[in-house]
């Protein structure tokens, strides 16, 4: 079946799972889903699919429309979650499968030729998981709450009451990620929801703390392994 979910701002789908599996994505806005495997931030270019059994939690930080298609088989023997390509024929096709009058074998049909469409694409998981210790995860929500906040650890053990390398400690042992990743992905993720809503690359850049676009553009390519531009399905940079 399709199901699609209009989600404000804020609003989340707590850890679940399904017995079947599932293929999802923000035919609106911008959703982020996150596995045990990592965290995914998807515009409506890429979708995941979520194998059967695998528990997972979907969030918005913005207004967004969340699109569910849930199929019986599994294609090409997938077994861990995967992103594809949103096509248009892809598009087309999740549309028709919309219509509750389609059963039995005409379904059958249009999930299989689904199932024949998709293709994976490569897209790296920006996980930021937040700290335990009071004082870095103090440091993290400041983050996420300003990307742009260019301090380095020193400055922020000053205002949080710990040492810059207390701090690192903390990053490190609580997330897995170093403060200078962690805060990579924070941005990154943040800039992730700015382009889906169409605000341009320079103005993304300065809000998630980049001094250049170009700047921004390098890291958002080391991190996603492309450039905004062709993230989005070309849009403009």
């Amino acid at each position: 079946m399709v199901g699609d979910f209009t989600m404000a701002h804020g609003m989340r789908f707590a850890p679940h799972v399904h017995p079947v599996h599932q293929l999802s994505w923000a035919t609106e806005g911008t959703v982020s889903i996150s596995t045990g495997a990592g965290a995914w931030v998807l515009p409506s270019t890429r979708a995941l699919w979520i194998p059967a059994g695998v528990e997972h939690a979907v969030d918005v930080s913005g207004p967004a429309v969340f699109r569910a298609v849930h199929i019986d088989r599994s294609p090409h023997g997938w077994s861990a979650p995967t992103v594809v390509a949103v096509t248009s024929l892809l598009r087309e096709l999740a549309a028709y499968l919309t219509d509750p009058a389609l059963r039995g074998d005409a379904r059958r049909r249009a999930e299989a030729v689904l199932l024949d469409v998709l293709r994976p694409v490569s897209a790296a998981t920006l996980e930021v998981p937040m700290p335990a210790d009071e004082r870095a995860l103090a440091v993290a929500r400041a983050i996420l709450a300003d990307p742009s906040d260019a301090r380095g650890l020193a400055a922020w053990g000053r205002e949080a009451g710990a040492s810059g390398r207390t701090l690192a400690r903390a990053f490190t042992a609580e997330t897995g990620l170093s403060f200078g990743r962690w805060r990579t992905n924070a941005r990154l993720r943040a800039a992730l929801f700015l382009l889906a809503a169409h605000t341009p690359v320079s103005v993304v850049s300065r809000r998630v703390g980049y001094g250049t676009p170009s700047a921004f553009i390098a890291a958002f390519r080391a991190a996603l392994g492309v450039s905004p531009g062709a993230y989005f399905g070309g849009a403009p940079e």
